[in-house]
């Protein structure tokens, strides 16, 4: 019966330790992420699971969004997940456009940071149509300038993506890491595994 009681002990102990192995990683080292939308094709496709790496900008404590220690702060370019702003209940993966500080701008699609052309090597367009600013601000867009703390994003697939330009900034501090590498992608459509993704790094 001792020998019972210690084995199921021994069984306990090690669920114990392995679920706060498991919830420190989750927290404070690396996340997985699955891509449910086209937002940010073609970096992204739907069905891409990617890892984020949590301790990029720092270290934080749960919940409270308070941060222990940083390492830096998201540069332009950083492919991000975060709390969507409209609900909290939701993450949301974009690239980072513009940081504290910067005014942008977007005339006819074409993105305007601090006045100068922004180098846009990652955006994607698929519509032709221009949009009036004043129906709606996918195509022509400010200027705003970037308040502190804070963050524009948007997604590489420009015509396609609900982002900054429609419901604001991104607090720092709900960026819960930069998106590091494909670990699997498995297209729904086809019903197969797009194998030439795996172990794809994400820049």
């Amino acid at each position: 019966m001792t020998t019972e009681k210690s084995k199921l002990r021994e069984y306990t102990e090690a669920i114990i330790i392995a679920v706060v192995i498991a919830f420190f990683i989750r927290t404070f080292i690396i996340q997985a992420f699955k891509i449910p939308s086209g937002s940010m094709k073609p970096t992204l496709q739907i069905g891409d699971h990617i890892l984020v790496t949590k301790f990029s900008y720092g270290v934080k404590i749960p919940l409270l969004r308070k941060t222990l220690f940083s390492v830096g702060d998201p540069k332009r370019g950083d492919i991000i997940v975060f709390i969507y702003p409209e609900d909290r209940s939701k993450d949301f993966v974009k690239r980072v456009v513009g940081i504290s500080g910067d005014t942008l701008e977007i005339k006819n699609k074409k993105i305007y940071l601090n006045g100068l052309p922004y180098s846009d090597g990652h955006g994607v367009y698929t519509d032709d149509m221009i949009i009036p600013g004043a129906a709606q601000p996918r195509d022509n867009f400010g200027p705003v300038t970037v308040p502190t703390g804070s963050l524009f994003v948007m997604g590489d697939n420009r015509d396609q993506s609900y982002d900054s330009r429609f419901w604001g900034f991104v607090d720092k501090r709900d960026v819960l890491g930069k998106a590091l590498i494909i670990y699997w992608s498995w297209n729904k459509e086809d019903i197969n595994v797009r194998w030439n993704r795996l172990g794809r790094l994400l820049r």
